[in-house]
C-alpha cells in the first residue's frame, strides 16, 4: 500500500494536548503523511548548538502510533533572529542596493558562506537526528526555492561568486566581452572583477549580461540545495529527498534541480487572490500539473494542494463543495501519486492567518473535513493500483527556462508572456482531450507524433539540428512567431534571415515583421477570419505552402500560417499569437494531419486524462465547473467511480479503467 493523501501541519502552532485530537482526526480521515518543520528553525535551535528536537519527535512518534508518516522540512527558508544578530551579512540586498530585513521569510543569501555554514551545523544535527526514527520517511529541502527572491541577492558574497561562475563559463575576460556585446554603450570589462552584480542603472541594462545573470542565480540555489541533499543522503541513506516547486515559476531551472531529487514535487493554489479570475482555469491548471510531471518524467507528489480560502492581507475566493475534490483530482490524473493538501488547520497567528486549510480556527471537523474525508476513502485504493503509472501523450510542447529568461529580459511586446503563450497552444490541445507533455528541446522526441516549440528565441547548431533530424525522421513539427531570434548569448542572428537555418526545414523567411502594439490583426483561416494579437511576422514563401493568411495591413493577403514538408515530415509555422478560436481550429487541422488521439468529446470546463501502465489504461473525467455537463468516451471504458456515465453533476470525478490490449476488467 502506497501514500496518496496528506496534510500539512504545523504542531508547533497549538498547545501539546490538541496533537492527539489532531491525529485521531487525519486518522479517521484517510491521512497517510504530514510534513512538518519547514518553518521552525528557532523551535529546535533557539540558541546556537543548542538543538531541542524532543517536541517534533514526540508529534512524529504520535502521528506514527496513528499510521501517519512524516516528510521533513530542512527549515532554511527562514532563518532565526540570532542568526541574523550573529551574522547580519547574510540578509539579502536588492537590485536597489537595499537590505531587505529579518521580519517575514527567505530572509537569506544562499551564497554566503557563514550562512551556509549554520545550514550545515543544523541540518547535519537534524538528519542524524532523525535519521532512524521509524516515523519519518523523507525530507522536503528548503521550501520554494527562488519564491521571494525575484531580484535578489545583489550582495558582495553573490557579486564574488557571480565573478567566478563568469570566469569558469568564459575562460577569459576577452571571451565574454565578446559574448556580451560589450562594445554598445562603451560596457568592455578589463577583467571579471569589475563585473558587479545587476544593481539598477541611471538607463537600460545589456540584455547577455541580464541572462548570463538569470543563469547564474538558477546554478546557484541548484548548488544551495544540493547543499542541504548531500548531508541527508549521508546521514540518512533510507529516506527520500524532494522539494516543492511552484509550476513554472522561473527563478530557478526546475529540470537542473531535479537531478538531485529523488522526486519532484508541486504547490498549487488555483483560487489565490492573485489569480486572474475566481480561480485559475481548468487549463492552466493542468498545463502545470503537466509541466511539472515533465521536470523529472515520472510521477510527482504534490506538496501542497489548495484545500481552502488563500491569502495573506487579502483573500481569495470561497472554495465551492466539490471543487477542492476536483483540483486534488486533477494532480492524481497528470501523474501525482501522492497529494498533500495545506494545510490542516487555519493558522491563529502570523503572515498566514487567513490561509484556510482542512480544519478552520476554531479546529472543528466542517464540510472541507468531510469532503476530503470521503475523496481520500474512495480514491485511495484505485490510487493504490495506479501508483507509479504514468500519461502517454502522442504530443509534446517545448518548455526551456533558458527561453522564458531571455523573454523576461526583453518581451518584444509588452504582453507577451513567455508561460502564457506555451498556454495557448496547450490549451487547444487539452480541450480537443488531446494529452500532451511538455520537453525540452533536446530531448528525444521521436516517440511523439507531433512536437510544438513556441517562441524558440535563442538557438544554437544542436538545437537547430535536432529538430531538422525529427522532421526528416517523419516528425511533425510546430515552429512559431519569434524563431531564432537570437544565440545563445542573447546577441541577435546576422547570419541569414529569419527563422534561421530553421528557414530550410519550414520553406519560409521572414524579413519584416510588425509588432502589433496597441493594434489588432486578423487571418484568414479556413473559411473563416480570426483575431490575433501581439506579432505578426511577413512571411516570404520559399517552398512552404500558406494554409492561412492575414487579412489587415500592408501585408494582407500574405502568409501567416505556412505547411511545409520536409524529407519524412512536416513543418507548421504560425507567424503570430493565434486567438483562442484560432487555435482550436488549428489544433482540429493538426489532429487530423498528425493522426492523433481524442479521449473523447466534452464541453469546455470538462477534462479527460489518462495514466497508464503495462497493462491498463486509468480514465479521469472531471467537471470543473459549478453546472451539470454531458460528455461522451471514445473507447470502451468499465466505470469505477461515478454516478452516470455521460453525465457529470458540478464538480463531479469519474474514474475508468479498460485493459491496454482491448478488454475491461
Amino acid at each position: 500500500m502506497g501514500i496518496h493523501f496528506g496534510v500539512d501541519y504545523y504542531p508547533e502552532h497549538w498547545d501539546k494536548d490538541r496533537w492527539e485530537t489532531d491525529a485521531k482526526l487525519m486518522q479517521e480521515m484517510g491521512v497517510q503523511v504530514v510534513r512538518m518543520a519547514e518553518f521552525s528553525w528557532f523551535k529546535m535551535e533557539p540558541k546556537k548548538g543548542e538543538f531541542h528536537f524532543e517536541w517534533l519527535e514526540e508529534a512524529v512518534a504520535l502521528l506514527d502510533s496513528y499510521g501517519i508518516k512524516t516528510v521533513l522540512g530542512t527549515p532554511t527558508a527562514a532563518p532565526p533572529a540570532w542568526i541574523i544578530e550573529e551574522n547580519p551579512e547574510i540578509l539579502p540586498i536588492d537590485m536597489q542596493g537595499r537590505v531587505r530585513h529579518f521580519g517575514g521569510r527567505h530572509h537569506d543569501c544562499q551564497s554566503n558562506s557563514a550562512y551556509r555554514e549554520h545550514i550545515r551545523r543544523f541540518v547535519t544535527a537534524m538528519s542524524q537526528r532523525f535519521a532512524e526514527n521509524p516515523g519519518v520517511i523523507g525530507w522536503q529541502i528548503d521550501n520554494e526555492l527562488g519564491n521571494s527572491h525575484g531580484d535578489l541577492c545583489m550582495c558582495n558574497s553573490c557579486k564574488k561568486r557571480y565573478q567566478e561562475w563568469l570566469e569558469k563559463k568564459y575562460g577569459n575576460i576577452e571571451m565574454l566581452n565578446e559574448a556580451w556585446g560589450t562594445a554598445f554603450w562603451s560596457q568592455g570589462y578589463n577583467s571579471f572583477s569589475q563585473i558587479g552584480t545587476p544593481l539598477i542603472t541611471a538607463v537600460g541594462e545589456n540584455p547577455s549580461a541580464m541572462l548570463d545573470w538569470k543563469c547564474f542565480c538558477s546554478d546557484l540555489i541548484v548548488d544551495f540545495a544540493k547543499w542541504q541533499a548531500d548531508i541527508i543522503r549521508e546521514n540518512c541513506p533510507n529516506h527520500f529527498i524532494t522539494h516543492n516547486y511552484m509550476c513554472f515559476d522561473n527563478k530557478v531551472n526546475y529540470y537542473d534541480l531535479g537531478e538531485l531529487l529523488d522526486f519532484v514535487s508541486n504547490d498549487i493554489y488555483p483560487a489565490g487572490n492573485w489569480q486572474k479570475q475566481p480561480h485559475q482555469p481548468d487549463y492552466e491548471m493542468a498545463s502545470c500539473q503537466d509541466v511539472v510531471r515533465g521536470y523529472k518524467k515520472q510521477p510527482y507528489w504534490v506538496m501542497e494542494q489548495q484545500a481552502g480560502i488563500a491569502g495573506w492581507g487579502t483573500m481569495g475566493r470561497a472554495v465551492d463543495p466539490g471543487q477542492m475534490s476536483a483540483w486534488a483530482m486533477q494532480s492524481v490524473a497528470h501523474g501525482a501519486d501522492c497529494v498533500v493538501f495545506f494545510r490542516w488547520r487555519a493558522c491563529a497567528m502570523g503572515t498566514e492567518q487567513y490561509w484556510h486549510g482542512i480544519l478552520g480556527h476554531s479546529g472543528r471537523p466542517g464540510r472541507t473535513y468531510e469532503e476530503a474525508k470521503k475523496l481520500i476513502h474512495t480514491f485511495t485504493p484505485h490510487m493504490d493500483e495506479m501508483q507509479g503509472s504514468m500519461p502517454a501523450p502522442e504530443v509534446a510542447i517545448v518548455h526551456s527556462f533558458r527561453q522564458n529568461y531571455a523573454l523576461d529580459i526583453q518581451p518584444n511586446h509588452p504582453d507577451l508572456h513567455y508561460v502564457e503563450e506555451l498556454q495557448i497552444y496547450y490549451r487547444g490541445f487539452y480541450e480537443k482531450k488531446i494529452p500532451v507533455d511538455f520537453v525540452q528541446g533536446m530531448d528525444d522526441l521521436s516517440g511523439y507524433k507531433l512536437v510544438v516549440a513556441p517562441l524558440q528565441y535563442l538557438m544554437n547548431p544542436e538545437l537547430e539540428q535536432h529538430y531538422m533530424d525529427y522532421v526528416a525522421q517523419g516528425g511533425h513539427l510546430v515552429l512559431t512567431m519569434r524563431t531564432g531570434v537570437k544565440d545563445e548569448h542573447n546577441l541577435c542572428m546576422i547570419d541569414r534571415e529569419l527563422p534561421g537555418k530553421l528557414g530550410d526545414i519550414c520553406g519560409i523567411e521572414v524579413a519584416d515583421y510588425d509588432c502589433l502594439f496597441e493594434k489588432e490583426g486578423s487571418v484568414l483561416f479556413g473559411k473563416n477570419e480570426y483575431p490575433v494579437e501581439k506579432w505578426a511576422d511577413i512571411i516570404t514563401l520559399k517552398g512552404a505552402k500558406a494554409i492561412g493568411e492575414y487579412g489587415t495591413s500592408f501585408y494582407k493577403g500574405t502568409p501567416a500560417i505556412t505547411e511545409n514538408g520536409y524529407e519524412k515530415g512536416k513543418v507548421w509555422y504560425v507567424g503570430t499569437e493565434p486567438s483562442k478560436e484560432l487555435v482550436s481550429d488549428l489544433t482540429e487541422y493538426l489532429a487530423k494531419e498528425c493522426e492523433l488521439t481524442k479521449l473523447g468529446s466534452a464541453p469546455e470546463g470538462v477534462e479527460m486524462m489518462t495514466r497508464e501502465n503495462a497493462g491498463q489504461c486509468w480514465l479521469f473525467v472531471i467537471n470543473h465547473t459549478e453546472e451539470e455537463k454531458v460528455y461522451h468516451l471514445y473507447g470502451n471504458y468499465k466505470m469505477l467511480e461515478g454516478e452516470k456515465q455521460d453525465f457529470l453533476k458540478p464538480y463531479e470525478v469519474q474514474l475508468f479503467v479498460r485493459n491496454k490490449y482491448g478488454r475491461t476488467n
